[in-house]
């Protein structure tokens, strides 16, 4: 049986800072669901979370659906506006995809669950979304029905996460949303659906702890590293009960040497490293973790640990996959912090259209030096079309990160 895909959704007073804490502790992904969802909320909480986020609410036809799916959502849900018109359902598929169309139903407003299902099905829904206010258990029959004659991956939802594994069980659902908004730990839940023989993803590693080689002291090195930008943070050392910790929890446990004692980076200092990847080197004595830092690494307030020059030769250290965010962001301080002279806050000055003009003209260069037998001029033009494309960017207020998300979308 595939994983359970567990989708808290995030609490609707304070909902950025509630998607990142789902984020840090295990979700699969991220549910956003208000009477009215906001297009700035959505982007505020895909800034924050590295898994899907999933949007529903006052979303009533396609230019809703365009507008929140662009914020950064990668499934919308769509409710009572298929009740006014199931149409929505085929444009929205047939613009995006079925996989990023969810459609809801509630089970005491439905006469015949299966054939609105159908519907839905062939209308172009990716998802079914069963509503049960009056408890799942009860509509189990009902619902196994409708798996059998239709594909649609089924979602259900619980408003407490104390009736999540007993609702998974009764109905068999591929999902699961928790809607009730009082934050909890989803890695704790995970572990409660693997007691009860529910698949769910989980941080496992397939060598054991007693299979790395360890240093005198008894320990494994381990070396943390940003997930982000590869930067190194620090080292630490991890005896087995730290390394068996950080696997469960997803947050990065150490053993103090000179404390004695098991260490759970950021207790103190709130600066926690949550879990990305685990890899152990050819020689199984050193430990590659990779982490979304928060706060800072090192005591002593820098980010990362090893801030101080011993040896440094001259050499040019310009990060190929680094150049586009460096150059953004000296386009956004000439933005933030004019500079008298500068063709940059020239083109600010003179607005969107002179931006937009300069965008087609050098798009239109590419074109004509992509004919030119030598191809050494694209470069140029290349690399003029990227630069004025950066500036059209920030006066919109667009990231590479945004950008980065979108284009993933399409391998």
């Amino acid at each position: 049986m595939e994983n359970l895909t567990l989708i808290p959704c995030v609490d609707p007073k304070n909902p950025v800072e509630s998607a990142k804490q789902y984020n840090h502790t295990g979700a699969d992904a991220i549910g956003y669901y208000e009477e009215h969802a906001s297009i700035e909320t959505v982007k505020a909480i895909k800034e924050v979370i590295d898994v899907p986020l999933y949007v529903g609410g006052g979303i009533k036809d396609l230019e809703d659906v365009k507008k929140v799916l662009y914020a950064g959502a990668d499934k919308i849900c769509l409710g009572k506006a298929v009740l006014v018109d199931k149409e929505i359902v085929k444009k929205a598929s047939d613009r995006f995809g079925k996989s990023q169309v969810i459609v809801s139903v509630n089970l005491g407003e439905t006469e015949d669950l299966t054939g609105f299902a159908k519907e839905m099905e062939r209308l172009g829904a990716g998802e079914l979304l069963i509503l049960a206010e009056n408890g799942y258990a009860k509509n189990a029959g009902q619902i196994e029905n409708l798996k059998n004659e239709v594909s649609l991956p089924i979602m259900v939802s619980v408003a407490e996460k104390e009736a999540a594994v007993e609702t998974v069980k009764a109905v068999q659902a591929q999902s699961l949303a928790i809607t009730g908004g009082e934050e909890f730990s989803v890695l704790d839940l995970k572990k409660q659906c693997r007691e009860q023989g529910i698949n769910v993803l989980t941080l496992q590693s397939p060598i054991s702890f007693d299979e790395f080689k360890l240093n005198s002291d008894g320990m494994l090195t381990t070396v943390v590293q940003d997930y982000k930008t590869g930067e190194v943070l620090m080292v630490a050392y991890m005896t087995k009960e730290a390394f068996e910790q950080t696997v469960e929890t997803g947050v990065m446990t150490y053993y103090s040497r000179s404390r004695d004692e098991l260490w759970v980076k950021g207790d103190t200092s709130g600066h926690y490293q949550y879990v990305k990847s685990l890899s152990i080197d050819c020689d199984r004595d050193t430990l590659l973790a990779k982490v979304r830092q928060v706060g800072k690494a090192c005591h002593t307030g820098h980010y990362s640990c090893f801030y101080t020059d011993l040896i440094k030769k001259e050499y040019k250290d310009d990060n190929p996959m680094n150049v586009f965010q460096d150059v953004y962001d000296v386009i956004m301080d000439r933005k933030m912090h004019p500079k008298e002279g500068s063709y940059t806050n020239y083109l600010f000055d003179k607005g969107i259209d002179k931006i937009l003009k300069k965008v087609g003209e050098e798009c239109t260069e590419i074109v004509i030096a992509a004919k030119n037998p030598d191809p050494e001029e694209m470069k140029y033009e290349i690399s003029d079309f990227l630069y004025h494309l950066m500036v059209l960017m920030a006066e919109r207020g667009m990231t590479w990160e945004q950008v980065t998300q979108e284009l993933m979308e399409r391998k």
